[in-house]
């Protein structure tokens, strides 16, 4: 069986073929630009240009792209988009609409010279190209992460993706809990759903990139449960409790909002069962739930995983707290630290070779 995992992050696509009749290690491997950098790139290109855009496809990630149409508005250009398009920059589209961004429908005549930009998280077409460039076909199976806050036009994002992690929780925080089918999609995960819309008939697993990090990060040998686990993404820092492969307690921040000495604190606190959802709430991330606490000494090992895990490896020796430095690894899943995403993705299939 081959499967195809994505972990759609901010800033890159991570991308691995994995085979089961070959070594883990030997699985094809892509890391590329995130899908929101490439359309901001299309977006600035049109801005430069002195074109009008047209938005047109699926909700997608945001991130750097909402920052792009906000520039290319600002510089006096128009915004034409399809309302499923336009859910990527706000869940409310009479919100979008007070940005000057113009709805439409796609069979609408609009004018002709616009700059047409199609919003998706998942290139397939690109993927198989790249595959087919060196004689590897495509799998019929696939497993994609994207960060989806859920539909929340009516209160804080930060709350409700929150509320939504501590339901998982409750009920016992396992992969099983965090991963969907693509035909089984809550109505509130309009990123997932967009997702297994472009998957279409492809028998797909969907997670949120978080969670599957988290899973990733402990495939690497030296993660011994309880662990925390942290995942130190480019957007968000997500860190979890995790005992017998259940999440039993989580705390989610914006990476932009931490450095070493703050998330190490953090981690502290989080361990002894001492962090509140306020302490991170009223510091601009998502909140923190701790459903069971085992106590820092209980806690076996600290795992951190990530793209911006530099935030804890450049702190200064004299700076580190030894209780957590004593336990805290670098995790490298099979050899790739890149992969956590997407070897988080493929739990289930992995966990044979542990």
């Amino acid at each position: 069986m081959k499967i195809l995992a994505i972990d759609v992050g901010t800033g890159t696509q991570d991308i691995l073929l994995y085979d089961t009749e070959r070594e883990v290690e030997n699985s094809l491997v892509m890391v590329m630009p995130s899908p929101t950098v490439i359309i901001a790139e299309m977006i600035k290109k049109a801005t430069k240009e002195g074109l009008n855009i047209f938005l047109k496809g699926d909700v997608m990630g945001g991130g750097p792209s909402v920052k792009a149409i906000k520039a290319h508005i600002e510089k006096g250009y128009k915004v034409y988009a399809t309302e499923n398009a336009a859910l990527t920059i706000k869940d409310d589209i009479e919100r979008v609409r007070s940005m000057g961004i113009n709805i439409v429908d796609d069979a609408e005549n609009i004018p002709s010279d616009l700059e047409k930009i199609i919003l998706k998280d998942i290139d397939l077409d690109a993927i198989e190209n790249a595959l087919l460039s060196f004689g590897v076909g495509m799998p019929d199976k696939i497993a994609v992460a994207v960060q989806d806050h859920g539909n929340s036009p009516d209160i804080s994002n930060r709350i409700y993706r929150f509320r939504i992690f501590e339901k998982f929780i409750d009920e016992g925080g396992d992969f099983s809990k965090f991963a969907y089918g693509g035909n089984a999609i809550p109505e509130e995960f309009t990123r997932m759903a967009s997702v297994s819309r472009t998957t279409g008939k492809m028998d797909t697993i969907i997670m949120d990139t978080g969670p599957a990090a988290i899973f990733g990060a402990l495939l690497d040998p030296r993660a011994i449960q309880p662990a925390i686990v942290v995942n130190i993404g480019n957007g968000h820092t997500l860190a979890a409790i995790v005992d017998n492969d259940r999440i039993v307690a989580l705390f989610e921040h914006h990476t932009s909002a931490l450095d070493g000495l703050k998330l190490q604190e953090y981690i502290k606190e989080f361990a002894c069962g001492t962090l509140g959802f306020d302490d991170i709430f009223n510091d601009g991330g998502h909140g923190c739930y701790i459903r069971e606490s085992y106590g820092p000494d209980a806690i076996m090992s600290v795992m951190i995983t990530g793209p911006r895990r530099n935030i804890l490896q450049t702190m200064k020796t004299e700076d580190r707290d030894i209780a957590i430095w004593n336990k805290l690894h670098f995790a490298a899943p099979f050899g790739n630290m890149m992969l956590s995403g997407c070897y988080g993705l493929l739990m289930p299939q992995l966990r044979q070779y542990m």
